[in-house]
């Protein structure tokens, strides 16, 4: 179980949840010094107000903290202060829906990337609610960790070859086979565009496949865009557009924390992890705009910008992927611009024509508070991607519909399989909220795994 849970409650220090309806009946309840001490501090259980509580002798002996009610309600709101509590163990008492993900809000609030300072010191640790399964919500909140430590990671110390080493990690500790196919051995296996983007970097582009599990059951694979650094190539960024750029690899490190969660959970499939990995870098090397690819599905590819590489090399990923028609695939990638235009940091857009699959994903991403929203695989939008030398262009004419038509390009090299979902992720939190620290964020990989647990539970 993590190390910010306990099982012991015997003195721990209550952390009433109260909404602003609900505090009157709360404060009647009080003890009269604590009741005074709250009004004279002017709680009125406001969303995110707080309030310590103090005893007779001064010592800490609860905590009031407002929550919003009805559409407002965030269920990793009552993990708001627990990085900022005393050393100590609390527990939950009042309002609250939905115990496990309170706490594993509180597990995913206490995340800090240390990896270049000194460590945090001991803190709050949380009572484990009544009924909640602690080694779950463990390994769940220890794979988001895993991806934000990865997003974090600036890109001197995490490029292709770091990103394969994660991997090999995960395979080590999960009993899952690794092979890498780098450098030129990608053009001998048929990998022609993940290493176009990536051989003008010293680092090698690769892909690198995980297999875990019993060959017998049924096939889910998840491909990561894994772009340790995106310079924009020939079409260089302006500098202010490159200071994110490691997390560029968000969808690596999503598929990765996924990945996680299904094989340590034990589930009955046959997993499959793609990971395409490069540096978008510039060198006499580079791919050029107005450039033609092969593939390895076997279309031309011109080359519109080279700020778009992520579906190229997702594209090669996927169409080896889709060579064994998984019943479930589903791809990560930081991909467009647009898409975050369109729905913000917050809130993903996904991409499918399963109608079925598509409802569940938006049902599960609601019930596990990693929210999605679908965007169309638009059709006659298909006619932006046109092009005059080559079966396809990358990216679209004109600056319309952008995070549609990358999902329409990458849609094209998906045939055989029948259940297929792509994810826009943006992979970083701008800011603040409960439960998601700044920083690096793990996006759609709870909702895979919670999708995977319902379509295959175990016996």
């Amino acid at each position: 179980m993590h190390s910010l849970l306990t099982s012991a409650a015997a003195a721990a220090i209550p952390l009433h949840l109260v909404s602003a309806s609900g505090w009157a009946a709360l404060r009647k309840g009080l003890p009269a010094e604590q009741r005074s001490f709250a009004l004279a501090q002017g709680f009125s259980a406001g969303a995110g107000q707080h309030c310590f509580l103090p005893d007779r002798e001064g010592r800490l002996a609860g905590v009031l903290l407002g929550i919003a009610t009805g559409r407002d309600r965030d269920p990793f709101a009552p993990a708001r202060l627990a990085a900022q509590l005393p050393e100590g163990d609390y527990a939950f008492r009042g309002e609250i829906d939905d115990p496990a993900l309170a706490a594993l809000g509180w597990l995913l609030q206490g995340y800090r990337f240390d990896r270049y300072r000194k460590p945090a010191a001991a803190t709050a640790r949380l009572v484990l609610p009544a009924g909640v399964d602690g080694e779950e919500i463990s390994l769940i909140a220890d794979s988001a960790m895993l991806a934000r430590d990865l997003v974090n990671t600036p890109a001197n110390d995490m490029g292709p070859d770091e990103i394969e080493a994660a991997i090999r990690v995960l395979a080590a500790e999960c009993g899952a086979r690794v092979e890498s196919i780098a450098g030129d051995e990608l053009l001998d296996r048929n990998f022609p565009m993940i290493h176009a983007v990536g051989r003008a970097s010293p680092r090698a582009p690769r892909l690198i496949d995980l297999a875990w599990g019993d060959p017998a059951h049924p096939k889910v694979t998840l491909v990561g865009k894994g772009v340790a650094f995106d310079t924009g190539g020939l079409d260089i960024k302006p500098a202010a557009s490159m200071l994110l750029m490691k997390k560029d690899m968000g969808g690596a490190a999503a598929a990765i924390a996924a990945a996680r969660m299904i094989m340590l959970a034990k589930l009955p499939v046959r997993l499959r992890l793609l990971v395409p990995a490069v540096e978008n870098a510039i060198s006499g090397a580079a791919f050029r705009p107005g450039d033609v690819l092969p593939s390895r599905k076997g279309l031309s590819v011109e080359i519109g910008n080279t700020d778009a590489e992520g579906r190229l090399i997702l594209a090669d990923a996927l169409a080896l992927a889709d060579e064994e028609a998984p019943e479930l695939l589903i791809d990560y990638a930081t991909l467009t611009g647009a898409a975050r235009t369109a729905l913000g940091p917050e809130l993903p857009p996904f991409y499918t024509h399963d109608e079925g699959l598509a409802a569940e994903i938006a049902r599960i991403g609601l019930a596990v508070n990693d929210p999605v929203w679908r965007l169309p695989l638009w059709a006659p939008y298909q006619r932006m991607l046109d092009s005059r030398i080559a079966d396809v262009n990358h990216v679209s004419s004109g600056g319309m519909a952008g995070s549609v038509t990358a999902a329409l390009f990458l849609d094209r090299f998906v045939e055989r399989t029948q259940s297929y979902a792509h994810f826009d992720i943006y992979a970083w939190n701008p800011a603040a909220r409960p439960g998601r620290p700044e920083g690096g964020e793990c996006q759609a990989a709870r909702l895979s795994y919670a999708l995977a647990k319902q379509l295959y539970p175990r016996g």
